[in-house]
Order: structure tokens, then C-alpha cells, then sequence
């Protein structure tokens, strides 16, 4: 049966929610402490204590104060058993201005972290009061040792060393006397003094500089020695990690033959208006010469982020900015080449160079530099909308899905400080090593996307392919390795992320296919890649191009078409409804049906995201397919005497056309709600407890069910938003025929599917979002509890085969007209 075609454009609904007060209470965590021999372990401790002070007073009595700045005093390292990670909190005390630095796990020891606290002078004893009372007191109204549940849980206690401060991975700490590039993270308001302290020990730091709520990064030249001596003299340092090398990019694909196709679609094609979109491509730069890009990069819309470096793209990343322009602006090539028809461009094209022209580069902070990047852009054209692209990606200082620096800027960059958001399309990056043709999906879930994708409000971009047509003549007997509607075998995944992190990519893109012939290495052939354009046209005008790159343009390129297809929709919309419009291939599909446990749907999401999206669903319904996008805020948290606590949920009715749903009575429908959001970051790493959370906030979507009335709808979501205070992700979203259910609710956009009887769905017709705590709930100094939170809401209610008009029934609830086919 055929079905109606999208020609109806969605509902757009600003506001609607309906705020309601709401606070989710608090239930007591239980977690207990490991047993003890109360006399002997705070003998232990009290030993050691006395030792690490002695040892930093000595030190203190050392500074040269010629040199030291800052309050005097001294850090401590701890070993605990992680437990309740809650319990890290209880090392500070902010009377003391005692502060909670650095968090990390330890190595081959499972469920013991290090953690770093840094303690002035004059409370070097509070620590050994501590103890002294669990040794000596006990608590009135329970009997048990005073401090027990901190005090018994540290297994040993030590004056720390930078090894102490150093949060990337153990095994890559650098050697005596080697000299490296630190990220060094300054603790608030202390930027000036470490830069005093740093050029009076002629360590050089960078101005290049990054700054978040808490922290401000900064890259400083030194050997373990140099910054023995900058943790001496200084109260600055909050942890240490290593500069990122150069950005690794994957262009190692052979060339396309010459084409002499350019000059026909060159007159063909017609440019984009001065007030339309720009897709801003941050890379190597982009040759304009080219005569398929000039219609659409202006001079005056090329920037680089170092004077220096100039514009124009080079052979030393292999053209790659310009390969990556003529995919961002035509998507595959080969198409409009064939086509014979005019090309009306809709968007223009902005080029940014990120990337050094040739050789390496001192390193730089790759998120200032972005951060440059996408300004000098804003400076040039600040009314533009625009779409941020960039595949420059690093496998340096992977951990896991952990934010780097670098993810970090990006998402400070997106949130925009809450009033100025951005959409960045980043790519998740390629596989490095040799494909194995057996085991290609293994290598893919086990290679995890690289940095800056740990981002949580960019849009990650992954590779599928559909190519699986080899024609050319060198390559007769030789077959595809992935079959079509599968990933590619060049694109990460985040199947080994920690659980706590966003799901990557969130969607993915033709990426090109790899073949082999059982003998040779699996190689990425031209018949197998998207035609795109070459930097040095004065050679040839094309070139093969492929991988999360590509992805990563192509997503630009939609992004792009739904901003003009809907202008004036927010950036967090914009990623919504890609999200929203994607679906997962034949073969995806297959494999998540075959999942049985929501650990294997995690492990399936976590490669392929939500899917292929597509334009025509992004922007269009149907008669039977209609989708409502809604662009909202609400106020989560709130200030009373008894500190910061939840505040209000938004309760969204739905014109659901119930009469119409009760007469499909069995027929299978389809409800799909995608919520989208962005966050305000706070990256310093203290082990991601319930204080230091790395969000600012975050939301949840519950769906009314049948039979359920408002005031239980209510309840439950009190009930689920408890259950997220104490640790249970996706608790309103478990059973009820969901297809992600809890697997769902990851980073800051969330979509899921339910599929059930149209009779059951008419009942369905209220969702409510609801906030979540985040670091603005947990941190009530640094003021930000009374902010409003923006988000999308998309809902679209599928009915495929149904005999009415569902589309016009909503409009009719709505009281629009509907457009004329």
C-alpha cells in the first residue's frame, strides 16, 4: 500500500508546557563503610598524617618568597575505597578552604580511587582531628564512631606529588627530565598569580586559555621537575594532563580520475542569498579557486585562526578542508554531476583554518583555538545562521567517554553562556589500524570515538555505507567488507564508554566502504567512496574522499537544509530533529532485534546511534506521519532556606485526536519523542560524584501512560526523578513497551520509540520534563540555580496504513489551517 506523501510542513508550538512546582525528596544513601579495627586504623592514618605534614611544613619553610604567590599550603593524596563516590565530598571543607582538586581511579586496584585535596596552611590538622574523634567519640544518636563513614573508608594517606595531580592515563605520565606540554588546570580566580609564579621559574605557558565555572586551562612547557616547582610555590594547580598532539585526520584514500564535468555544472549552478545559512567549516582551510566552491565561499568569509598560517588549504593534510567543503556544500558530487539539471544552492560556505599549514605545530589548546576559530566567523558576520562543521578529531587522551578539554570548549561553545547557542557537527573519527575483514564490527566497538566527540551538545556524526558496487577493472574477485545498510568499517563507535557518558555517534552517514580480495589488505577503493573536490584543481577536480569525514559534511549539509527549511529554529531543534528524522537500515534494524537485554541495545546504540537521518522527515509530515515540534524553557532548581532543590516540571498536553485513535481500535502505531537540550559544563576532573557532576543539569521526558490519570503521571515522575538523585538513569522510562526504555536517557538529547495499539495511544496524551540534578543543584556558590533551561520537544505519532487523516485532525485540535498539498 502506498503511502501519502510529506507534503504538509510539522507543527511548531513555542511554549505550551505548563510549569508546575515540583521537588523530588531525598532518600538517605546507605552505602556502608568497610569494617575496621577502630584503635589501630586511626593509629595508621594518624601515623601517616603526621608524616605527609611534617613533610609540607618542611616544604613550606623552603618557599622562596621571591618566587611563591598565593595562599601557603599543601596537597594531600588520599586512597579510598570508592564505595558511595559521594563520600569524596566529605574530604572538603570550605570554612578550611579545604578544596577537592582531583579524582581518579587506581590503577590495577578495583574500587579504590585516588583522591587530591589541596589544604592551607593553617588547617593542616583538620584531617588528624578527624580521626582523633573517630578514635575517641561516638555519635549521639547512632552510636557509632565519630567521621566513620569517611574516616573508615581511607585506606592510606600521603603528601602528594604531581603524579597525584595527573588525571590522564597513569601509564602515560612522562618520564624524569622528559620535557612535555601540560594542560594545566587553574583552580578559580588563581590564573594571574600561576602565570606570575610560572615566568619567575621560567616555565613558558601559553596565553591560549579555556575557561570553565571552576577551572580555566592553560599549556605549560616543563619536565616533572618544572612542575614540582610550580605546586610548590603556588595554591593555583587543580590537575594536570597532557597536551594533546596534532589532530589526527584519515585521508589516505587514492585519488578519482579527472573529470571534465566542472565547467557544465559550474554554469548550472545558481548561489545561495546573502541571508541564507552558512555551513563554517573549521579545517585546513579551502582552496576558493576551485570552481565549484567560489559560487559559495566568498572572499571575505575565509579566516584562520593564527594570522600566520593563511588560508588557503595544503598538501600536508592532503587537501582535506577542500574535500570536506565540496561535501558540505553539494553532498555527493557524483550526483549533481549527473543530474544535467540547474543546481540551486541553499546554503553558503564559510572556511576556517584550525589546522597548521605544514610540519608541526607548537601545540596549542585545541579548544581555544577552536573557540578562535568559530569567532573570527561571528566577528566577520554575526547576524548569519550558521552550522559549525568540524572532522578534525584526536586519539590522544582517550578515557572512555570522559571529557577532555577539548570536548569540554566545545560544549562551553555550544551553550554559549546560555545566550548565544551554536550547533557543531563533529566527526566520532576513524579507525587507524588494518581492517580485519572477519571482525570489522568488533574493531569498531572496541576503537572508541575520538576527542573532541565526548562532547554532549554537538552533533556526532558516524559512518554507515550503502556502497557495495565494485566495477572498476583492477578490482574483478574483490568484495565489500561491510554489507550495505552496516557501518562502516572506518567509523569509531563509543561501545567501551563508561556507562555515565553520551551515546556516540548519535547518528551516522554514508561513509564509503572498504574491499578485499581474501589476499590483500581490506583497502578504501573509488568505487566504494563519495566523489567530492580536490584542493589543487590547476592538477584535477576531484577527489575520492570518505570515512567519518564525509559523515560528518553530510550532516552539516542536513543541518544546514533544515535551517533553511525552517528558519529561526534553535540550534538544540536543529539537532533534534536530525535525531528525530534518523531511523535505523534493514541491517541495523536486524541487529537490534536481535538484542534481547537492554545492555545489548546500549551495545547497538552505542555503534550505530539513532540511525540515518533524512531531510524530507526532518521537515515534512504526512496524512498518516505528524510531527510537533516544540521549543520551550523551564526553571529547574530554586533557593530556600533549606538550600537548592528541584523546582518546576512542564506538562505538555497533546492534541491527540483520540476519537480518531479509538476507531483504528488494534492497528499498531508508532509514538516517537525526541528531547533535546544543552548543558553548561564543568569538566574539572573530581571522580564525577553527585557534587561534581559534569553537567550543569538535566532533563527527562515521561510519557503518560494509558489508564494512568494525571495525578499518577505526577507521581511516578516525582518517584523517577528520586530514583535519578540516587544514581537509577532512565527510571521513568523502564517497560511500558518502550523500545530504548532506560537505555535512553544518556547526554543531552534523548529519543526513544513506543509502539503499542492505536487505542492504547489515544490515552497517551500528556508528557511531562522534568530536571535532574547537575552541578548547578550541587554548587549553590557559584549561582547559577536560578537560570532557565531551554529545550526541543519533537513528538510525531505514526499511524502507517491508517484510514484517517491524522494530520488534519491535529490541525483541528490546534485550530491551524492545514497547507494545501
Amino acid at each position: 500500500m502506498a503511502r501519502p506523501p510529506r507534503s504538509h510542513p510539522h507543527f511548531h508550538i513555542e511554549g505550551g508546557g505548563k510549569a508546575e512546582a515540583y521537588t523530588s525528596p531525598r532518600s538517605p544513601r546507605d552505602g556502608l563503610p568497610p569494617a575496621r579495627a577502630r584503635a589501630a586504623h586511626a593509629q595508621k592514618l594518624q601515623q601517616s598524617l603526621n608524616t605527609a605534614v611534617a613533610a609540607a611544613r618542611d616544604k613550606l619553610a623552603q618557599r622562596n618568597p621571591e618566587i611563591a604567590e598565593g595562599e601557603k599550603g599543601f596537597y594531600l593524596e588520599f586512597n579510598l575505597d570508592a564505595g558511595d563516590r559521594g563520600f569524596v565530598d566529605a574530604l572538603e571543607n570550605k570554612p578550611g578552604k579545604i578544596e577537592l582538586v582531583a579524582v581518579r581511579p587506581q590503577p590495577n586496584a578495583d574500587g579504590m580511587i585516588s583522591a587530591t585535596v589541596f589544604v592551607p596552611e593553617g588547617a593542616a590538622e583538620f584531617y588528624n582531628n578527624r580521626v582523633e574523634a573517630y578514635r575517641t567519640q561516638e555519635s549521639p544518636k547512632s552510636g557509632r564512631p565519630k567521621n566513620e563513614r569517611l574516616v573508615a573508608r581511607i585506606e592510606d594517606v600521603r603528601l602528594a606529588a604531581p603524579r597525584s595531580l595527573f588525571t590522564d592515563d597513569p601509564a602515560n605520565f612522562p618520564e624524569v627530565g622528559q620535557v612535555v606540554w601540560w594542560e594545566v588546570w587553574i583552580r578559580d580566580d588563581r590564573l594571574i598569580q600561576f602565570r606570575h609564579v610560572a615566568q619567575r621559574l621560567n616555565v613558558a605557558v601559553k596565553e591560549h586559555t579555556i575557561r570553565f565555572p571552576e577551572r580555566v586551562v592553560v599549556l605549560a612547557l616543563g619536565d616533572v621537575a618544572a612542575v614540582t616547582s610550580l605546586i610548590d610555590n603556588s595554591d593555583a594547580i587543580a590537575e594536570l594532563r597532557l597536551a594533546k598532539d596534532t589532530p589526527t585526520l584519515f585521508l589516505e584514500m587514492p585519488a578519482a580520475e579527472q573529470m571534465e564535468w566542472v565547467g557544465d555544472l559550474a554554469d548550472r549552478v545558481i548561489p545561495a542569498g546573502a541571508m541564507d545559512p552558512a555551513i563554517c567549516i573549521l579545517d585546513s582551510g579551502t582552496t576558493r579557486e576551485h570552481p565549484l566552491i567560489e559560487p559559495a565561499l566568498a572572499v571575505d568569509d575565509m579566516h584562520t585562526a593564527v594570522d600566520a598560517w593563511g588560508t588557503a588549504d595544503t598538501s600536508y593534510w592532503s587537501g582535506h578542508g577542500t574535500s570536506m567543503a565540496g561535501v558540505a556544500l553539494y553532498g555527493d558530487l557524483e550526483a549533481a554531476l549527473a543530474t544535467g539539471e540547474q543546481i540551486q544552492l541553499t546554503h553558503a560556505l564559510e572556511s576556517v583554518k584550525v589546522l597548521p599549514p605544514a610540519g608541526e605545530n607548537d601545540p596549542l589548546l585545541y579548544g581555544a583555538i577552536t573557540a578562535a576559530g568559530i569567532g573570527k566567523a561571528e566577528e566577520f558576520a554575526p547576524g548569519r545562521p550558521r552550522v559549525f562543521c568540524m572532522a578534525v578529531t584526536s586519539d590522544v587522551g582517550l578515557a572512555r567517554g570522559r571529557p577532555s578539554s577539548w570536548s569540554a570548549a566545545v560544549d562551553q561553545i555550544s551553550y554559549g553562556q546560555g545566550d548565544r547557542r551554536r550547533l557543531i557537527v563533529l566527526a566520532a573519527g576513524n579507525l587507524r589500524d588494518e581492517i580485519d575483514v572477519e571482525t570489522y564490527l568488533d574493531a569498531n566497538d572496541l576503537a572508541e570515538a575520538e576527542s573532541p566527540a565526548q562532547a554532549w551538545n554537538a552533533l556526532v556524526a558516524g559512518a554507515y555505507t550503502d556502497r557495495i558496487t565494485i566495477n572498476h577493472p583492477d578490482y574483478v574477485g574483490w568484495v565489500p567488507v561491510a554489507p550495505a545498510g552496516d557501518l562502516s568499517p572506518a567509523s569509531r563507535t563509543s561501545g567501551i564508554w563508561d556507562r555515565q557518558w553520551p551515546i556516540r555517534p548519535d547518528v551516522v552517514f554514508e561513509g564509503g566502504n572498504y574491499a578485499h580480495d581474501g589476499v590483500n589488505a581490506a583497502s578504501a577503493i573509488d568505487d566504494l567512496q563519495l566523489l567530492t573536490t580536490h584542493y589543487r584543481p590547476h592538477m584535477r577536480m576531484f577527489e575520492s574522499f570518505g570515512a567519518t569525514s564525509a559523515a560528518a559534511a553530510l550532516a552539516s549539509n542536513l543541518c544546514a537544509g533544515i535551517m533553511v527549511g525552517r528558519p529561526g529554529l534553535w540550534p538544540e531543534t536543529v539537532r533534534g530533529l536530525t535525531i528525530h528524522s534518523a531511523e535505523w537500515t534493514q541491517a541495523m534494524r536486524a541487529r537490534f532485534d536481535a538484542a534481547g537485554t537492554q545492555t545489548q541495545k546500549m551495545a547497538m546504540l552505542r555503534r550505530y546511534g539513532w540511525g540515518v537521518p533524512d531531510l524530507g522527515r526532518a521537515l515534512m509530515s504526512a496524512n498518516d506521519d505528524a510531527t510537533l515540534m516544540v521549543e520551550d524553557a523551564l526553571l529547574p532548581f530554586k533557593k530556600d532556606k533549606g538550600g537548592i532543590k528541584t523546582r518546576d516540571m512542564n506538562l505538555h498536553a497533546l492534541p491527540w485526536p483520540k476519537a480518531e485513535l479509538l476507531a483504528l481500535g488494534a492497528l499498531d502505531v508508532e509514538l516517537r519523542i525526541t528531547l533535546s537540550y544543552f548543558i553548561e559544563p564543568n569538566p574539572g576532573e573530581r571522580g564525577w560524584t553527585r557534587r561534581h557532576r559534569y553537567a550543569s543539569h538535566a532533563l527527562r521526558f515521561a510519557a503518560k501512560r494509558s489508564l494512568e490519570s494525571l495525578p499518577q503521571f505526577r507521581l511516578r515522575i516525582n518517584r523517577a526523578a528520586e530514583a535519578e538523585e540516587d544514581g537509577v538513569v532512565g527510571a521513568a522510562a523502564g517497560g511500558d513497551d518502550w523500545v530504548l526504555g532506560q537505555t535512553r536517557d544518556r547526554g543531552s538529547v534523548h529519543s526513544d520509540i513506543w509502539r503499542g495499539s492505536a487505542a492504547a495511544l489515544a490515552d497517551r496524551d500528556a508528557i511531562g520534563i522534568f530536571p535532574v540534578s547537575g552541578w548547578w543543584k550541587e554548587k549553590p556558590g557559584l549561582q547559577r540555580w536560578d537560570r532557565s533551561v531551554r529545550y526541543a520537544l519533537i513528538v510525531s505519532l505514526r499511524a502507517p496504513g491508517a484510514a484517517v487523516d491524522i494530520y488534519t485532525a491535529i490541525a483541528n485540535k490546534i485550530g491551524i489551517e492545514v497547507p494545501a498539498a
